[in-house]
């Protein structure tokens, strides 16, 4: 299935973060990010993978650090299988080739939709038993690099 997809679709807290956050007095949050995932995204656009972030939570930390990484981000989405289906649309791109990396009861619709459901190690046991693929790493901790390289190479990325 891996050489199938051409869209990634990654939630952010839990798979881009280990799903804590720090508050400060004054209310700001921030949380912490693994590095090498900006890596693993080049990887999947040198293999024509559009990689996308779609995130519930409103925190302007997942615009940032979506911004930073140079992928396409909604964030504060209510219904985000409807930003999925839309941004594939958009693309010519059918949910059969479109992965979901999620890790939460926020994610079921997603997982349930898209030809590839993905979550990391440290996943919500209820949305586990949808995941074709249970990554190795956990969320925060390089499970979004496990996932991109495991994709790079199926699509022929070594040879590239």
């Amino acid at each position: 299935m891996l050489e199938t997809v051409r869209l990634a679709v990654f939630d952010f807290d839990g798979v881009f973060t280990d799903n804590r956050v720090w508050v400060s007095e004054t209310g700001e949050e921030a949380v912490a990010c693994w590095r090498g995932d900006g890596l693993g995204l080049r990887r999947l656009e040198s293999v024509d993978v559009e990689p996308l972030i779609v995130s519930t939570e409103p925190n302007p930390v997942v615009a940032a650090r979506a911004r930073k990484l140079r992928v396409e981000c909604a964030h504060g989405v209510e219904h985000k299988l409807d930003v999925v289906r839309a941004h594939a649309d958009r693309l010519g791109i059918g949910l059969e080739q479109t992965a979901y990396v999620g890790n939460d009861v926020n994610d079921v619709e997603c997982l349930r939709a898209v030809g590839l459901p993905v979550v990391p190690a440290d996943a919500w046991p209820e949305v586990v038993s949808l995941a074709a693929w249970v990554l190795e790493r956990p969320g925060g901790r390089g499970c979004v690099r496990e996932f991109c390289d495991a994709v790079w190479r199926a699509r022929g990325g070594e040879r590239a």
